[in-house]
């Protein structure tokens, strides 16, 4: 089986996924900057989603540059990561909405995290159709930043009953880290 088809409906699935959470914004009351303060938790969770829905799309990509085939385990484990990624705008409106009170930060944390697992998932079934000898897994063997990330969304959803702002400087500390595209699986693309 090609990987092209599970491309083109993982694209899709994130643009609507980006699009439903901009339909969240709304305008605000008045017409000027002043009039966008009480929109600010709103404006700034989206701006966090966005980036992270951003980054799996452009880690997906980079994952799928790299793979010749997919099976029925990569189609169900990518499924299932797009499943976790479409309870974003759920959890980013509602954050948003709460001022960032801490059951909201809690829930996004815990999409995070499940998305995180579901893509080492993913990445894990691709692997194993791959080869033991493929480039992908050369250059996915090391998982440090992986690891990295799921324990910082845990610590995130720990801190969240002491203080919701520390969760959410860990959530974006993880996007930050993961800013610049794997470079692991550029390395293994230009050494054939």
């Amino acid at each position: 089986m090609t990987k092209g088809r599970i491309e083109a409906f993982s694209d899709g699935v994130l643009a609507i996924i980006i699009t439903i959470m901009v339909l969240e914004l709304k305008v605000p009351e008045g017409f000027t900057f002043a009039s966008l303060q009480p929109l600010y938790p709103k404006i700034i969770s989206y701006v966090v989603s966005f980036i992270y829905v951003g980054l799996y799309w452009n880690n997906h990509h980079h994952l799928f540059q790299i793979v010749h085939k997919v099976n029925g385990k990569v189609l169900w484990s990518n499924l299932n990561l797009l499943f976790w990624l479409s309870l974003m705008p759920v959890t980013t409106n509602w954050i948003g909405e709460s001022h960032f009170e801490r059951d909201p930060i809690i829930a996004y944390g815990i999409v995070l995290i499940m998305c995180s697992i579901s893509y080492n998932v993913v990445e894990h079934f691709v692997v194993q159709i791959e080869g033991a000898d493929s480039a992908l897994k050369k250059a996915v063997k090391s998982k440090t930043k992986e690891t990295i990330s799921t324990s910082l969304y845990f610590l995130g959803i720990g801190l969240s009953f002491i203080n919701p702002y520390i969760s959410l400087l860990l959530y974006g500390t993880v996007a930050v880290m993961w800013l610049i595209p794997d470079r692991r699986i550029e390395k293994e693309m230009r050494n054939p």
